[in-house]
């Protein structure tokens, strides 16, 4: 008698060797092709690492620690860059997950009509085509003048509070705070409406046939399953917040000093790469370089406990 295995594999048709060579070459190149992103991305970091250098053995880790930004005396710090480039990206998260994960519940939960529904998600996702200075130039027009009265009620009602306790301007950590939330909307929206739509329509309609309702499948079920591929698309909105240069660097207001208040002046890693880069020399560009060292490490940073609160949910 031939058991169930012989049975199935007789009647599944033996596979050449041709077949079979191109299955482990597929294999190999899809190999490679990992491990070239890996190399590129070890290569960048040795690239920036080594120009890095000069500026790492003359300031070590007090770079992280100092916040004087001098060229003239070449005395050189990275913490008032730092904390800008923390707190605008915060300020972003803070606003731009709610609204993106709201938005791609509301596009992939059958709530409009499904003409409706690709309209909206079109028009979603062209706000990521939009060029970051023509983000910044809307908001220097449009935004700023918007947020303006907001700051000044914060100001005076919230001032004794550290965060609002500086007067307002036209420009400053909160507007660019604003900014990096719209651009990073599209991407977290977008990604977490895939990763809601692809899950099975077993689990709604499991959820929904033991009496649960479609809110509590929503926040007890859908959300869940799809977790991974949400905080995927946060991650990726708060790389693209960390980086982003052009908006935040005609917002921010580009001041080199560490001020608590998200009302003032600010400045943000890349904000500083983009207006010193050009014109700097010497020690300077080691300084340049080190600080996008640095921004480089925090984004490896984000991405290592993203993927450790992946798993950690994972589990239960």
């Amino acid at each position: 008698m031939t058991t169930p295995a012989e049975s199935h594999s007789a009647i599944l048709p033996q596979r050449s060797v041709s077949e079979k060579t191109i299955d482990r070459g597929f294999v190999w190149l899809a190999r490679l092709l990992a491990l070239s992103v890996a190399g590129i991305l070890i290569f960048i970091a040795i690239a920036v690492g080594i120009e890095a250098l000069p500026a790492i053995r003359e300031f070590g880790l007090n770079f992280l620690v100092n916040s004087a930004w001098n060229p003239v005396e070449q005395n050189y710090g990275a913490l008032p860059m730092i904390y800008g480039t923390l707190v605008s990206s915060a300020i972003a998260l803070l606003f731009a997950v709610p609204l993106g994960i709201g938005t791609a519940l509301f596009l992939s939960e059958n709530f409009l009509p499904k003409s409706a529904r690709t309209m909206l998600v079109f028009m979603v996702e062209l706000l990521a085509a939009i060029p970051s200075v023509v983000y910044g130039l809307w908001g220097i027009y449009v935004l700023v003048p918007f947020l303006l009265p907001l700051e000044n009620w914060l100001n005076d009602t919230f001032g004794w509070i550290p965060l609002f306790s500086t007067e307002p301007t036209r420009v400053g950590m909160f507007p660019a705070g604003i900014i990096l939330t719209i651009m990073i909307l599209p991407i977290i929206t977008a990604i977490s409406r895939d990763s809601l739509a692809s899950l099975p329509p077993d689990l709604r309609q499991a959820s929904l046939g033991l009496g649960a309702t479609r809110w509590q499948t929503i926040f007890r079920v859908l959300i869940p399953a799809a977790f991974s591929g949400i905080v995927g698309g946060i991650m990726l909105g708060l790389g693209r917040a960390m980086g982003e240069t052009m908006a935040v660097t005609l917002l921010i207001g580009n001041a080199n000093q560490l001020n608590f208040s998200i009302l003032a002046p600010a400045n943000t890693i890349a904000s500083l790469l983009a207006n010193q880069f050009a014109e700097a020399s010497g020690l300077q560009v080691a300084a340049l370089m080190y600080a996008g060292f640095v921004l480089f490490v925090l984004t490896l940073i984000v991405n290592i406990l993203a993927e450790l609160i992946v798993r950690q949910v994972k589990k239960f």
